[in-house]
């Protein structure tokens, strides 16, 4: 019988195998052991090979592969923040605005960049911007402008002449004199405050404006009437000290001047930095020498006002600061912490005053115990010291860590 496993002869095939040419090609290719001879590669096994990387195609294909992933991923970052890019009129603003949504330097590695500025670059670069005229340039003082200088000297020259006024008057006179002065004192500062570094439009918080003015009328009235409240009273109308309120109004001037310097060097630090921990840590020191330039300003000014009427320095010096820090604040778009501060202060004055009074009831001496122990250590004055430095000091405290941050100082 013949054997139906026989090889057909030369040139022939059985049904379902194909020719000796291709089963040769295969099984070289197919046996790991078997030496492939240089002819015995077809085209079609090159072809194979090379459509599948992970069986050892060629050396293109395989760096291909090796790239292969996410092949855009800052695709999805500026689909997510695409308003900001295309608002951006440099890429510090860019940057700024990633910073504010939480993008750190780790963040932008994985992005594969080395930092948040470097990743701000390529989606300034990437995206298309509307019409948009250039950054108005950052004044560096707020004498750039008459106009500027004109709105942060007016409070002062309206408070002297009224504290001249209401020194030489007496009687109906003096009240009207007050009157007159205070009104032109409120509008001269509303006016200074809608320009140059201390303008914030739309950022104020509507109760600031009457936080700033129980502060202010406390500086002028609260001194006499805790005392007259602790010593059983009040009786009558208590005695006005506008010395602080002239001081303060003074010092319009530097707090301008100083914010001024303090934003035209943190942005310039900014467009020099090339990350956020760097910038942050030259941007604190800056704001520390800025408070401290306002500090010294102020107690100068208040030295010189003691020429004229008599002003307590602590008070009145902690009363400036708080005020310096809430409007920096507020400036560079924190006006909720400013406010909190503020409130803080008033607060601390309200609570001192309401005490003295619930220490009248029966069996609650206890509550004026701690007002009356300072007054009488350090005076009615202390007491307005001790509430506004304690929050100007967490104001600055707070100010530290927020205006070290890049999203700060953009426009």
């Amino acid at each position: 019988m013949p054997d139906s496993t026989a090889v057909p002869a030369p040139g022939r095939t059985t049904a379902g195998q194909p020719p000796a040419s291709e089963r040769r090609t295969v099984a070289v290719a197919d046996d790991p052991k078997r030496p492939a001879s240089p002819g015995a590669w077809d085209t079609r096994s090159k072809e194979l090979l090379d459509k599948d990387p992970a069986a050892g195609g060629s050396g293109r294909d395989r760096n291909k592969a090796g790239r292969r992933g996410p092949a855009d991923p800052v695709k999805a970052l500026i689909h997510r923040h695409r308003e900001l890019c295309e608002r951006a009129v440099d890429p510090l603003e860019i940057a700024a605005g990633l910073e504010a949504h939480g993008v750190t330097d780790r963040t932008a590695a994985r992005f594969r960049h080395r930092d948040v500025f470097s990743l701000a670059e390529e989606l300034y670069a990437r995206v298309p911007r509307g019409e948009a005229g250039p950054r108005p340039a950052a004044d560096e003082t707020p004498a750039a402008r008459p106009a500027h200088t004109a709105a942060v000297l007016l409070p002062g020259a309206v408070a002297v002449l009224t504290a001249a006024g209401l020194r030489f008057t007496d009687g109906g006179a003096w009240i009207a004199v007050g009157t007159v002065g205070a009104t032109g004192l409120a509008l001269a500062l509303a006016w200074s405050l809608r320009r140059g570094p201390l303008r914030a439009p739309g950022r104020t918080v509507p109760a600031a404006r009457p936080l700033v003015c129980w502060l202010v009328a406390y500086a002028l009235l609260g001194d006499g009437l805790l005392t007259q409240l602790l010593g059983g009273g009040p009786e009558g109308p208590w005695p006005l000290t506008p010395g602080p309120l002239v001081g303060l109004a003074l010092a319009v001037a530097p707090a301008a001047w100083t914010a001024g310097f303090f934003s035209a060097r943190a942005r310039r630090r900014l467009d020099g930095s090339r990350g956020l921990e760097e910038f942050a840590a030259g941007a604190r020191p800056l704001l520390f020498v800025s408070v401290a330039l306002h500090a010294t300003a102020l107690t100068g000014l208040l030295v010189l006002t003691t020429l004229l009427l008599p002003v307590a320095l602590a008070p009145a010096v902690a009363l400036g600061l708080l005020l310096f820090l809430a409007r920096l604040l507020t400036v560079h778009g924190f006006p909720h912490a400013a406010a909190a501060g503020l409130a803080t202060a008033c607060a601390g004055e309200a609570l001192a005053l309401a005490t003295v009074v619930g220490g009248r009831l029966p069996g609650c001496g206890f509550l004026a115990r701690p007002v009356e122990a300072v007054v009488t250590h350090w005076g009615a004055a202390a007491v307005p010291a001790l509430c506004c430095g304690a929050a100007a000091l967490g104001l600055l405290v707070h100010a530290a860590a927020a205006l070290s941050r890049a999203s700060a100082h953009t426009t």
